[in-house]
């Protein structure tokens, strides 16, 4: 229905979408569902497509946070089992959650790919409980490698070792992988060559991934974040790490859209 005087206010009120126009008596704008600031309906269709892409990129943030902070969660409690010492102090934590939220601040102005734009999305509870708990272990799987790394490799197995050495490797791998595997949980589609995300998430993620690599190599910064230097050998495993990563969501994505039929 579309009216913009007072007697229209009824049929405004009963109408599946009630739509006014900017210049129409209060009432009947206050009786309507949508108010048309310009000239022609095709400003409908744009608020539409806007509303949708505003949808997708909360859902993204949502799915990609939560399932993040579940997988930290399970790597420390499997780490409290296993190691002698703190995993990560809680200063290198905060740290690492601050760096990794603000590389996520773009995402509003994240491309969202055409398909999820097709219809209508509606808010899914169970759908992002799914997310998580299939998506949050993955993340574990690469933790577990560097707890290994540390343990076999380093020989970091006491509190007597070097255990801020242990500590610096993780905090590496956890917010270079948190940061990178944006790029693959945004979108259903094969990453950089099917769906490219807006350069502004590619600058604010390749960013904060650059400024929290070098950050333990400074020395001004290691008394204030416990770090120690982290070993020459271990930027080779962190690379091999990031790839063995993004193969591992890749394959899980690919297994998770098939059994439920979508991703975000």
């Amino acid at each position: 229905m579309l009216g913009d005087g007072i007697n229209d206010c009824g049929a405004l009120r009963d109408a599946d979408v009630g739509i006014s126009v900017d210049s129409g008596a209060g009432v009947a704008k206050d009786c309507a569902d949508l108010i048309l600031t310009e000239k022609g309906l095709s400003i409908i269709v744009r608020s539409v497509i806007l509303g949708r892409i505003t949808h997708g990129n909360t859902i993204k943030y949502i799915k990609m946070v939560a399932s993040s902070n579940f997988g930290n969660v399970f790597s420390i409690l499997a780490a409290s089992a296993w190691l002698p010492f703190t995993p990560m102090t809680s200063i290198q934590l905060l740290a690492q959650n601050l760096l990794y939220d603000i590389s996520q601040i773009a995402i509003p102005w994240d491309r969202v790919d055409e398909e999820y734009l097709t219809q209508p999305r509606r808010w899914n509870a169970k759908d992002i409980l799914k997310f998580i708990v299939v998506l949050g272990p993955t993340s574990s799987v690469i933790d577990m490698c560097t707890f290994s790394l540390n343990w076999f490799f380093y020989g970091i197995r006491t509190t007597s070792d070097n255990v801020k050495l242990a500590q610096t490797h993780w905090f590496l791998q956890g917010l270079l992988t948190q940061t990178l595997i944006v790029h693959l949980l945004r979108t259903a589609k094969f990453p950089i060559i099917q769906s490219r995300a807006a350069p502004i998430l590619v600058f604010s993620t390749a960013s904060i991934m650059a400024i929290g690599f070098v950050l333990p190599w400074i020395p001004a910064f290691r008394p204030a974040f416990s770090f120690a230097q982290p070993a020459p050998t271990f930027v080779g495993f962190l690379a091999a790490e990031l790839l063995l990563y993004a193969v591992e969501v890749q394959v899980v994505k690919m297994i998770y859209m098939k059994i439920f039929g979508t991703w975000l």
